[in-house]
């Protein structure tokens, strides 16, 4: 997987972006601005999932873990829901279709190019009016959610940026108060690339009630997972 991996995600992206003068980002948007149905969500993840398994690889949640998280936010039923991690706004798109009249979503993302890319998906799938996409590092975000972005307490978080950002951003979710007995943390890749310290985290944490929804990594046959995390309080 990893060699797949190196090959997809460095070599032949490095020398496509260089013959079309563009990155994979902007190819996987134009690709849905050109196929996908305007307004309609669900057209939109359809869409990247068929350009993502047929054309270029890329690290969006996928199909098969994206039926995991529907699953997850579906019982958790948010009204306010944060995702750590925009990249193309393939989940943003797939979580804010299935939020009740009034829930909105905050996702997060570090790298303004990815951003930029997001923003329009999001537009184009009609869902600007949940989600809000907040540009920077989780770090300096979580702790200004209460205050700037009105957040009381978080229904439903998914965890899908840098690995290693999963356990402090857990921590730091917990310290900013930003969790209430019920919510729910699920983290995408927890086996590939992986998160240990993250499982680690909450396996041995009295707060958290674990669940591991074994799965494969998006558009391929290596072994991944998702991990639910609810906070007990």
């Amino acid at each position: 997987a990893t060699a797949a991996l190196v090959w997809n995600e460095i070599i032949r992206e490095k020398v496509t972006n260089f013959i079309m003068n563009q990155s994979k980002e902007q190819r996987i948007l134009n690709f849905v601005l050109q196929n996908a149905v305007r307004g309609d969500p669900c057209s939109v993840v359809d869409t990247i999932d068929k350009y993502c398994s047929q054309k270029e690889w890329a690290m969006n949640v996928g199909d098969e873990k994206g039926k995991i998280l529907d699953k997850t936010v579906e019982e958790a039923n948010p009204s306010v829901a944060l995702e750590l991690g925009t990249y193309c706004g393939y989940s943003a798109v797939r979580i804010s279709r299935l939020l009740k009249a009034g829930a909105r979503l905050l996702t997060v993302e570090f790298n303004p190019e990815f951003a930029a890319v997001a923003k329009q998906m999001i537009e184009f799938a009609g869902v600007q009016d949940k989600v809000k996409l907040l540009e920077g590092p989780s770090e300096e975000i979580i702790p200004q959610l209460k205050k700037k972005y009105e957040v009381d307490t978080l229904d439903f978080v998914f965890l899908d940026h840098w690995k290693d950002r999963y356990r402090p951003d857990t921590i730091l979710l917990q310290e900013c108060n930003l969790l209430r007995k019920g919510s729910v943390l699920l983290a995408d890749n927890v086996i590939f690339p992986g998160a240990p310290d993250f499982l680690n985290y909450v396996r041995k944490s009295p707060h958290f009630q674990c669940t591991n929804y074994p799965s494969h990594l998006e558009y391929m046959q290596a072994e991944d997972a998702m991990e639910k995390a609810v906070f007990l309080g």
